[in-house]
């Protein structure tokens, strides 16, 4: 008989749940970089339509 214990029965030790909070899970990093380059785009168009305009008038 084997003294050692099995690893299939023995819990599994997982980090402190502090670790885990501290980190945004990558989803969110890529939704907050695509709302950032989203908004510049959106930004950079009404900066050129100003720029359009007042070359127009």
């Amino acid at each position: 008989m084997n003294a050692e214990p099995d690893d299939m029965t023995e819990p599994q030790r997982r980090p402190a749940r502090r670790d885990i909070e501290d980190k945004l899970p990558r989803g969110i990093w890529v939704r907050l970089l695509v709302y950032v380059f989203a908004g510049h785009l959106v930004a950079g168009f009404i900066y050129l339509l100003f720029t359009l305009g007042a070359s127009r008038g």
